[in-house]
């Protein structure tokens, strides 16, 4: 065995029973039919499952291997590669704030760095309320809209210090 202490985070589980309703079922059994390979539903159920639980803990991806028909292995493959898939709680509210080329350069770390002082929270981490997590990205695709940062799935360009607070303070 070797030591995995420092390479590898920790996934908690979901306390209490993890099931998919009889409808999300179904939905993932239709997910399943729009491919030639059913495995190839993974990341919509994945994100399914996120959507339901808020992340994906070690219980919802060992589900999400069972009506797959997968081994746990490649489910937690798929979940860890991509970094839109949390192994962890999220605040109520996760913002997303590029630093990517454009939005560096048109401000996007000071916008990073004032929501890390506003909240005293740094990357991937939530407040002590649970309402606000905070994650710093490469790119969102917006870069003619720099700076550029999301909230949950509402995504705001040429946004400013000033325009963000507005937001937050209002959520």
């Amino acid at each position: 065995m070797h030591d995995t202490s420092h390479s590898h985070e920790v996934i908690e589980q979901i306390p209490g029973q993890i099931e998919f309703s009889p409808d999300e079922l179904a939905r993932i059994e239709k997910l399943k039919a729009l491919y030639p390979n059913p495995k190839s539903a993974i990341m919509p159920v994945l994100w399914m499952a996120q959507k339901k639980w808020g992340w994906l803990s070690i219980n919802v991806m060992q589900l999400v291997a069972e009506v797959m028909n997968l081994p746990y292995s490649h489910v937690y493959g798929v979940a860890s590669f991509y970094t839109m898939y949390f192994k962890k709680p999220m605040g109520q509210y996760h913002v997303q704030v590029c630093t990517n080329v454009s939005c560096m350069l048109l401000g996007g770390e000071k916008i990073y760095d004032h929501v890390c002082r506003k909240y005293g929270i740094g990357h991937n981490e939530r407040t002590a309320d649970g309402k606000f997590s905070l994650e710093e990205v490469e790119c969102m695709g917006a870069c003619g809209g720099a700076p550029m940062v999301a909230i949950n799935e509402d995504y705001y360009e040429n946004i400013s210090i000033e325009r963000l607070d507005q937001i937050l303070d209002a959520l």
